[in-house]
């Protein structure tokens, strides 16, 4: 299987990909997770898009949104991987190229999320190490992590 990454800002999508993206994100967070929210939170438009496709197909899809907008560091969210690819496991490649991209973008700034609960520890395996107590955002248990920024230790001798 071969995964290839795509990143834009959302000026640069056809509309047939945000299409398809807009619509992966409903189905997964409004539809599957019967969480009735404000997905255009108004973010898109300051923010990184990477879609994962396989095969001409998207597969899964995360949005690093710019530092200072949602908190002090840039966040990654909206991190899906649409039913019909999670057999594929492809969770932590699309995760570990965001926070590549991000930190490669965004040097020395570290990297916050608000993850679901549940996957605490799917995310701390990848860096991040909860800050503050479990919290309900919209229905579903968050807790808010940090992933320092990278050492730069040994850059300077």
């Amino acid at each position: 299987m071969h995964l290839n990454y795509h990143w834009n800002r959302l000026e640069a999508f056809t509309a047939l990909e945000i299409y398809e993206v807009l619509r992966a994100r409903e189905s997964v967070f409004v539809v599957e997770q019967q969480c009735a929210y404000q997905d255009a939170d108004g973010l898109d438009l300051q923010s990184w898009h990477l879609r994962v496709t396989v095969g001409g197909e998207l597969a899964a899809y995360a949005r690093v949104v710019d530092p200072g907008l949602k908190y002090t560091e840039p966040s990654i969210g909206r991190v899906i991987t649409l039913a019909q690819f999670r057999n594929l496991q492809i969770g932590r490649a699309l995760v570990a190229e965001a926070i590549a991209f991000t930190e490669k973008h965004f040097p020395g700034q570290g990297i916050r999320i608000g993850a679901q609960a549940r996957l605490e520890k799917f995310y701390g395996s990848l860096g991040f190490l909860a800050v503050g107590d479990v919290y309900d955002e919209d229905g579903i248990a968050h807790i808010d992590m940090l992933k320092p920024a990278a050492s730069t230790a040994g850059a300077a001798a």
